[in-house]
């Protein structure tokens, strides 16, 4: 469930890029896990950098200028991506922009191929990792750190995104467009300024959980944000697309169904010895629950099992709304 959960609040913050794009634009911008993939490697560039200079700097410092960093460039590119690819294409048939989407995505992973290499990355585990027993057993359940950061910086941030969507003039601003365009333009709102900080606010929340996946797992490369968005993008249609609390929610269920399936489901050794496991098999579960989002065997599988099952039985997402198109 730690994992789970852990997992969980990553794939919630990188979902609520899509579900923003989504809900003011209908757009489904596959890009945005390759926004997510630039903010880990900027951020490993800078913490590279740091790290070598022998600044002295504490490690959460230096983890925040990466941070400081990653969060600007991919500001820049969520902007690029909309004024350059997306606006002129906005009155176009649906199709175009979808396959305007899977190209810059292409394409953005060849650049980050040409300036990082397509080795992985291994990021500076710089912050000491601090368990946290949850259970006097010896065998029990623990937290870390790093986990409580990533979990807590989650929350945090969906909050403030909920407070500025509902309750400040921006977030007014949004939902009038998200509702009518041509009415909200009627009504003085700026609509390109609106769509552009919608795609610059989602690539923050991506930048976030690009430096998140990258400290956390420990690597970074130039492919991690395309299964990373694939899988975002499914718990934005599990919540329900367009739905800020949806995709949250999604991402949350996601992230415990992957981390119990692969426990439990995916390794079938693990059913047989649950009531005693060898130290053999505690080291391999134990290197289970840490998988990366693009080397396992197992999680890939549950979450496009559950996209699957929810376009067929709930099209509309757990929280969404079934509504008719509009003429």
């Amino acid at each position: 469930m730690i994992n789970g959960l852990t997992l969980g609040s990553v794939y919630a913050i990188v979902a609520l890029g899509y579900t923003m794009v989504y809900g003011i634009i209908q757009l489904i911008n596959f890009a945005h896990g390759e926004v997510v993939m630039i903010g880990a490697m900027v951020a490993y560039t800078v913490i590279v950098a740091l790290t070598g200079a022998n600044t002295g700097l504490p490690a959460a410092v230096i983890v925040l200028a990466g941070l400081l960093a990653a969060i600007p460039a991919c500001m820049g590119v969520g902007y690029t991506l909309e004024r350059v690819a997306y606006r002129p294409l906005r009155r176009a048939p649906r199709l175009a922009p979808l396959i305007t989407a899977i190209g810059l995505s292409i394409i953005l992973q060849h650049l980050a191929l040409i300036i990082w290499s397509r080795n992985p990355l291994p990021y500076p585990q710089i912050v000491a990792i601090v368990p946290y027993h949850l259970s006097s057993a010896p065998d029990g359940a623990t937290i870390t750190n790093v986990q409580i950061a990533i979990i807590a910086g989650s929350f945090a941030m969906m909050g403030l995104l909920l407070l500025l969507v509902y309750k400040t003039k921006l977030g007014i601003a949004m939902r009038a467009t998200s509702q009518n365009q041509q009415v909200a333009g009627l009504m003085g709102i700026d609509i390109n300024k609106i769509i552009s900080l919608t795609f610059v606010i989602g690539a923050a929340l991506g930048a976030v959980a690009g430096v998140m996946v990258g400290s956390y797992y420990g690597i970074a490369h130039y492919q991690m944000g395309f299964i990373l968005g694939l899988k975002a993008f499914s718990a934005a249609v599990l919540g329900g697309i367009g739905n800020l609390a949806g995709a949250m929610l999604g991402g949350l269920l996601l992230g415990v169904i992957e981390a119990l399936g692969a426990g439990y489901v995916g390794d079938l050794t693990n059913l047989c010895n649950l009531a005693g496991w060898s130290d053999a098999l505690a080291a391999r579960c134990e290197a289970d629950s840490n998988l990366t989002l693009f080397g396992s065997n197992y999680q890939d599988v549950f979450a496009f099992l559950v996209l699957i099952v929810v376009l067929i039985f709930r099209p509309s997402g757990l929280l969404g709304e079934r509504v008719s198109d509009r003429a």
